[in-house]
């Protein structure tokens, strides 16, 4: 046969091997309370003609441990969910690589704690005790309404939290008493905690959906987001007028979490997690945060559900801790605090 028809039969192969070639994956690490819809997923998948794979790794704490773990040689292309708890954590064991993302020219600064841009922002949401208002009405009770009432005899053993050595809501709840009561106050305050029947627990779904009485547990006060009475409302089955929950805003009792992603340093996918990175932070992947994810989207182009606009309350004054205190500080506050709470 003539050299140039095979040459010719050969390109043919090549050439419908790739039309007809299976899309690659693209595997994303994340907490276990990532969420995205069908739709959007599918636009990403489409487009660039992947799979998504997400790899759920537990709370926050634990998928980075696992991300650190495996440093070098990843099990995902990106991370997803390490937050401002944790942040300085992940950039000390360098597990992530820098992207400039141009899409970070549509997130505020304030969003931006990594100047390197190794971690880039992608949504924030407060974290705040929520209760359960039907319980406190029944009670005839008033609910609490900072945290120095947790204190109080009447809220003995209605309080669950999560553990801050392995759930990002339990660290920013911790790091909400270091605000408010100073370094020198929020050990008495939590010894205290725990003498009136404070319940701790591993992670946030644990806290929420098996201990928290709207879920059919025991304990109608929870460590939550403020994000969560509107999530109430609209995933309500039968459908409800307003949340049968509230969030607690007053006096420094919320702390703003804000949570990355990042591409793992040695990721064979550069170029595909370059695109996934662009992709979250754009408008499409941004309105879908927080129907999925009970938090809000840092791109300011992003337009928000009605519902929350009814619903949500803004705490005016959260607690604060700087984020070079908690980078220095956060492993022996978490340490003290399992010496204090855990013994």
């Amino acid at each position: 046969m003539n050299r140039k028809i095979i040459l010719l039969f050969a390109m043919l192969g090549l050439l419908t091997a790739a039309c007809t070639s299976t899309p690659g994956t693209l595997k994303i690490m994340t907490h276990d309370s990532f969420a995205i819809s069908t739709g959007v997923k599918m636009a990403f998948e489409t487009q660039h003609n992947i799979t998504l794979e997400f790899i759920a790794s537990g709370d926050t704490g634990s998928a980075l441990n696992k991300a650190i773990l495996s440093k070098g040689n990843p099990i995902a292309d990106v991370f997803y969910g390490v937050d401002n708890t944790f942040l300085s954590r992940a950039l000390d064991e360098e597990i992530f690589i820098a992207y400039d993302s141009p899409m970070l020219a549509e997130i505020p600064d304030f969003f931006k704690l990594d100047p390197q841009n190794r971690a880039l922002p992608v949504d924030y949401g407060d974290v705040c005790l929520n209760y359960d208002k039907v319980f406190f009405e029944r009670q005839n009770i008033a609910p609490p309404g900072n945290l120095e009432d947790l204190l109080k005899p009447e809220y003995r053993g209605l309080l669950v939290v999560e553990n801050p050595a392995t759930s990002s809501p339990g660290l920013a709840f911790l790091l909400a008493t270091i605000g408010h009561f100073g370094e020198d106050g929020y050990l008495d305050y939590w010894t205290r905690l725990m003498d009136n029947d404070t319940l701790v627990v591993n992670d946030w779904e644990t806290a929420y959906y098996t201990e928290f009485t709207r879920s059919g547990g025991t304990r109608p006060v929870v460590v939550s987001y403020a994000s969560s009475p509107p999530f109430e409302v609209i995933y309500a089955d039968p459908p409800l007028d307003e949340p049968p929950t509230a969030a607690i805003t007053a006096d420094e009792s919320c702390f703003r979490q804000i949570e990355y992603v990042g591409i793992l340093d040695g990721t064979k996918n550069l170029d595909l997690a370059q695109k996934w990175i662009d992709f979250m932070l754009s408008t499409t992947f941004q309105e879908d945060i927080p129907l999925q994810m009970f938090v809000f989207p840092v791109n300011q182009n992003a337009d928000l559900d009605e519902t929350f606009e009814n619903y949500l309350l803004v705490p005016k004054d959260t607690a604060f801790v700087s984020p070079q205190d908690i980078a220095a500080k956060r492993e022996e506050w978490i340490r003290e605090w399992i010496e204090t709470v855990l013994r």
